[in-house]
């Protein structure tokens, strides 16, 4: 009788060991004489447990980690195919407090199936939501998606239904699907973590936005910077089959530019241009892709769908807080003791992420200051960490929620220095059309250098440059990079001194 033993092929996993792990365990299984079927799962979003090794048992799924090869024969001796005692033994990973406290519905299957096989992602739920879309009129599907107020999970926040009914309403011959995977901010990877680990909960959710708009062309527009989700994506597209119908689906690869996260750019490089912001109207829901409607939802916003289309709008609905409703797949890095994805309804704290979940911070010191939203994205200070992770209570503090990347510094940080940094991130990844936003962040950089030199007077022109940018700047790039200077300059003055 064969047993089946799961490692993760996520990227994380990969970067620490994973890869070793899994070929110890087939080489110790084949001089054992034992029959064992590995499967290369996603990873559960445990990262500090990474490789984290499972193993299907009469008892449920027995999980050890972390693992290295050099714990294989170890793992061996004490039976682990059987879920046998060992010092790694963690039992049924889904009792951990970490992930038992979390309410996952977007990635409820990501680390539980074989990410490949369209059979097992169909065994656990897969598939239902297509089916069901397919007996419902394009007008209805919409209506689903607006009654569940699934918003934009890339950043800007804006209400799906809405853009939907938008490219529903324009008449064209042609429409297309896009789906912005080019995840460039730091301290995430959701979107990574979902294509590498469940990519036909992806594919699904372009295919009944397909059905919803009355388009039969989608894009996935992938970072460079993601081989592993790049070959998921086409091996999961590969193993579909008929399934899609006349749906088709083409994975894009970027070059690496930052600005590409903004929808427009993001098209001029599917279209093979440089990628460079185009100016709105006409917004993309009328004139987008090769000039025709076009839907461009990112990763975890498509990967919602199935679930609202299976289970009900207002099953989704009934998560979160205000306007905000569902979950958002949270990711916790920087300087935390237990970093990782964190999916929980709309309305819980940044402390409760911090410290229910993140342990506090990794060097054992006080956390100082925490950057959510990407690199653009405002600094909260402590006196900030109540602050209810819901999208309006963001914005009433000066602050967005972005992709849910959260990355946090301990009393050691230099503020200054961190609002330096976002100045010169601009400058590098600016496409140059504007000028307050190609100009204004390197003389940005130019005038912190010289306050941090002493030149203190100088404070008010930074906050002049600063409002210029967020006034004139064509798209978020140079109008978002304001957030995390004032921030720094209003919460952390002490720094500029």
């Amino acid at each position: 009788m064969s047993v089946t033993v799961y490692v993760p092929g996520d990227a994380a996993a990969l970067a620490l060991g994973a890869d070793e792990v899994a070929a110890a365990i087939a080489t110790a299984a084949a001089q054992r004489g034992l029959k064992l079927r590995i499967v290369r799962n996603g990873s559960r979003g445990l990262f500090w447990l990474e490789p984290l090794v499972e193993v299907a048992t009469a008892q449920g799924r027995i999980a050890y980690g972390p693992v290295t090869a050099a714990d294989v024969p170890g793992l061996f001796a004490a039976d682990f195919t059987a879920g046998g005692k060992h010092r790694l033994r963690l039992g049924d990973i889904a009792a951990v407090p970490y992930l038992a406290r979390q309410q996952r519905v977007t990635m409820h299957r990501v680390g539980v199936i074989d990410p490949l096989s369209l059979s097992d992602y169909r065994a656990h739920g897969g598939g239902k939501g297509l089916e069901i879309a397919r007996s419902l009129a394009p007008a209805e599907i919409v209506r689903m998606v607006t009654d569940s107020g699934l918003r934009g999970r890339g950043g800007a926040a804006f209400p799906t239904g809405i853009k939907w009914k938008t490219v529903l309403d324009t008449a064209s011959a042609q429409k297309y699907i896009v789906c912005n995977a080019d995840e460039g901010d730091s301290g995430t990877f959701a979107d990574r973590m979902l294509m590498e680990g469940d990519p036909f909960c992806l594919i699904e959710g372009m295919a009944i936005a397909g059905l919803a708009v009355g388009a039969d062309k989608g894009y996935i527009y992938v970072r460079s910077e993601y081989p592993h989700a790049i070959a998921a994506l086409n091996a999961a597209l590969d193993n579909a089959g008929g399934w899609l119908g006349d749906f088709r689906i083409e994975v894009r690869k970027g070059a690496g530019a930052y600005v590409c996260g903004e929808e427009t750019a993001l098209l001029e490089s599917i279209e093979g241009k440089r990628g460079i912001v185009r100016s709105k109207p006409p917004l993309p829901a009328i004139s987008g892709l090769f000039g025709r409607p076009t839907v461009i939802n990112n990763v975890i916003t498509l990967a919602s769908v199935p679930d609202i289309l299976a289970q009900g709008a207002a099953y989704y609905r009934d998560f979160g807080v205000g306007r905000s409703r569902g979950t958002l797949p949270f990711q916790l890095a920087g300087n935390v003791k237990y970093g990782g994805l964190i999916e929980v309804p709309f309305g819980c704290t940044l402390r409760e992420l911090l410290y229910d979940y993140g342990g506090g911070s990794r060097s054992g010191r006080p956390l100082r200051a925490v950057q959510v939203g990407g690199p653009l994205g405002a600094y909260l200070p402590e006196s900030q960490f109540d602050t209810v992770l819901d999208y309006e209570a963001f914005a009433a503090v000066g602050a967005v929620l972005g992709h849910g990347g959260i990355v946090a510094f301990d009393d050691t940080v230099d503020m200054a220095r961190q609002a330096r940094y976002a100045m010169k991130f601009c400058a590098i990844e600016s496409c140059g059309k504007c000028t307050p936003c190609r100009i204004g962040s390197t003389r940005g950089v130019e005038v912190i250098d010289r306050i941090r030199a002493g030149a203190t007077e100088q404070i008010p022109l930074l906050r002049d440059l600063c409002d210029t940018m967020t006034a004139g700047s064509l798209c978020a790039m140079g109008g978002m990079t304001p957030y995390p200077v004032l921030s720094a300059l209003n919460h952390f003055p002490e720094d500029f001194q």
